[in-house]
């Protein structure tokens, strides 16, 4: 194809397409590769399904890929066209603690409920998800989600998430550095 211009339609063999399609069932999950990663409150496994390449210019400990290193290292589809949709698991209570991203984040609750929150301390606010409700953080806005199915308390749930951008970063807030210094410090504390 030459140029960029949409109006020149492609042919794609199905063998090509086909590179293009993840089956929720193969994807790889991580549950590492960040800040909070090995926080209690915070486990939950992370699936790449476009995109989202980590990025080398890391500014300090509390940036991360938004999917963490190792899923963002595997993404079922390999393709950088600006979008990177995944998939969160976790049991009610667990989820990330708050960041910020460098590019625009959306939520789509797919089963259970999820709480959404945004901004920390006093003016923290939020919203609750259930299936296929959405919810779009801007840039910059502090934000952490949670899944709060409680009467459900043996069962994971699923949220996706669609990322903006090549390589999008995360930020985590200092509040939540510190939290992840507190659990380093009690498991350190208890030889583990």
């Amino acid at each position: 194809m030459q140029g960029s211009d949409s109006r020149e339609l492609r042919v794609w063999t199905h063998d090509e397409m086909l590179k293009r399609v993840a089956r929720f069932e193969d994807l790889t999950g991580s549950d590492g590769g960040r800040p909070d990663s090995d926080v209690p409150e915070c486990r939950r496994t992370r699936f790449a399904v476009i995109g989202s390449r980590p990025r080398a210019d890391r500014r300090n400990e509390a940036t991360a890929s938004p999917v963490g290193d190792k899923a963002s290292a595997t993404p079922a589809i390999r393709i950088a066209e600006g979008l990177n949709p995944g998939c969160c698991k976790a049991m009610p209570g667990k989820g990330p603690l708050a960041h910020n991203h460098d590019t625009n984040e959306t939520f789509v609750a797919m089963s259970g409920r999820w709480r959404c929150e945004w901004n920390e301390g006093e003016a923290r606010e939020s919203v609750d998800l259930e299936p296929l409700d959405v919810v779009s953080f801007p840039v910059g806005v502090a934000r952490r989600f949670m899944n709060v199915t409680y009467e459900e308390l043996d069962k994971e749930h699923d949220l996706m998430f669609v990322i903006g951008g090549n390589e999008p970063q995360a930020e985590f807030t200092p509040q939540a550095m510190r939290r992840c210094e507190e659990w380093q410090a009690q498991k350190d504390a208890k030889g583990s």
